[in-house]
């Protein structure tokens, strides 16, 4: 029974009495999420407590107005009355890190939700990371191996690459992360499943956590029904994770799902500060906030670790030219696009090829790997391009041969993209698997 304490024993004897006065603000107003604290003087960034005795609530400082301190609830606002008092806590900017996460899932504030016991961490990392020279990200040189053959033979990915997964709802964004996750080389996994459904939340959790790969998966879950703020967190509290574990020399893997969501909190927060909707409808620091967070993955040279960055973009109305998905594929290192018209063809993964883009994959495959991948994209485009005319019977045989040989091949080069949610394919027998069908 006693060695259930020793670690709450020990975390008490390693933590420094501070005997200095405290200090406490009162709540004057309350506008939906937002409350204006006064007279309490915290950073931005900081979190604070409300209330008395052990039913607090939980927010974060978001701003200054006229003297007051603008905050935001990380829950709902009920039992929230005026005048309650409101007090700093832990150390403002900071998220708890460390190995104490492995094989835990927990939510945006790093609390257990897995029924797990507490979590004992002593590290601490920067929620918007340390920012690094430009020359430290040494460049993408290896192989990131996601065990399908599709992005593996086509859009070969490369460790330290950060990519996009590029879809509207339902296409099979999900699906392919969990394929990816469980075919991924990678020493630590970190996942953040920020303002998905619950249901999914769970769903991940029971495949991920029962698996051999437990022991090094990290999952941050914050579902959609949380505050904007508590999503924001989620997808920092991920990324400092695997930038933690990146600073210790290790490949880290962190699947993010999805960045559309967290530039939603950002607008949400965004508009309740006051700025402008700029590009329909998203201020300038939402769409500022995903650019922050990709930047944060790619290779260390001072520590020699690197993080593969996959990032879940969800297209709204399938509509590729929204500002998050423009955002996104501008900053990313390459992009892979699900096309609703191959699922609703019963093909998945519903890869589009010719969309998709990995901007490493010359650097990082040999000449006659890229060869072939050149030419099974120039057949499949010249097929779509072309597919009523074919299917109409308006094409005569011998016009042109590049779409004469795409048609014999058609269902040959349709099975090679289709692949079973449980298979998994590597590097060398993908690149095989290609040569054999087009060398």
């Amino acid at each position: 029974m006693l060695r259930l304490w020793e670690p709450l024993l020990a975390d008490l004897a390693a933590e420094p009495v501070d005997l200095a006065p405290h200090r406490y603000g009162k709540v004057a107003a309350c506008d939906g999420g937002m409350l204006e604290v006064s007279g309490l003087s915290v950073p931005v960034g900081a979190i604070c407590r409300i209330g008395h005795g052990l039913s607090t609530l939980a927010a974060e400082v978001i701003g200054f107005r006229n003297g007051r301190t603008l905050m935001m609830l990380l829950g709902d606002s009920v039992l929230l009355r005026p005048g309650a008092r409101v007090w700093p806590e832990g150390r403002p900017g900071m998220v708890p890190v460390g190995e104490a996460f492995l094989g835990r899932a927990v939510d945006g504030e790093g609390l257990p939700i897995d029924g797990g016991p507490p979590i004992h961490a002593r590290g601490e990392w920067p929620s918007g990371g340390v920012r690094a020279s430009a020359l430290d990200r040494s460049p993408v040189r290896q192989r990131f191996d996601t065990g399908v053959r599709a992005l593996n033979a086509l859009t070969t990915f490369g460790v330290g690459q950060r990519i996009g997964v590029m879809a509207g709802s339902g296409v099979g964004k999900s699906v392919l992360m969990d394929m990816i996750a469980r075919g991924a080389s990678a020493d630590i996994i970190v996942v953040g499943l920020i303002g998905e459904r619950a249901r999914e939340v769970s769903d991940f959790v029971e495949r991920h956590m029962s698996e051999e790969k437990r022991d090094r998966t990290v999952i941050v879950a914050v579902p959609a029904d949380h505050a904007p703020n508590l999503r924001l967190r989620g997808a920092m509290l991920a990324t400092a994770m695997a930038e933690h574990f990146r600073a210790a020399g290790k490949r880290v893997l962190l699947i993010l799902d999805s960045l559309t969501r967290v530039a939603h909190a950002a607008r949400e927060i965004g508009l309740l500060l006051g700025e402008p909707g700029a590009a329909r409808g998203y201020p300038p620091s939402a769409l500022a906030t995903i650019t922050k967070l990709v930047e944060r993955a790619g290779n260390s040279a001072a520590s020699g670790g690197s993080i593969t960055g996959l990032y879940t973009v969800l297209a709204d109305g399938d509509n590729q030219d929204d500002p998050v998905v423009d955002t996104a594929r501008s900053i990313l290192d390459g992009h892979v696009v699900l096309s609703r018209e191959l699922a609703q063809r019963g093909q998945y993964p519903a890869i589009d090829i010719g969309a998709s883009l990995s901007r490493v994959m010359n650097d990082i495959v040999p000449p006659a790997h890229q060869k072939l991948a050149r030419a099974f994209r120039a057949l499949t485009a010249s097929y779509e391009a072309n597919r009523d005319l074919v299917l109409m019977g308006a094409y005569r045989a011998g016009a042109d041969v590049q779409l004469d040989k795409a048609i014999a091949m058609h269902d040959q080069l349709t099975a090679f993209l289709r692949q079973e949610a449980d298979e998994l394919v590597d590097l060398d027998a993908s690149a095989a698997q290609l040569s054999a069908l087009l060398g």
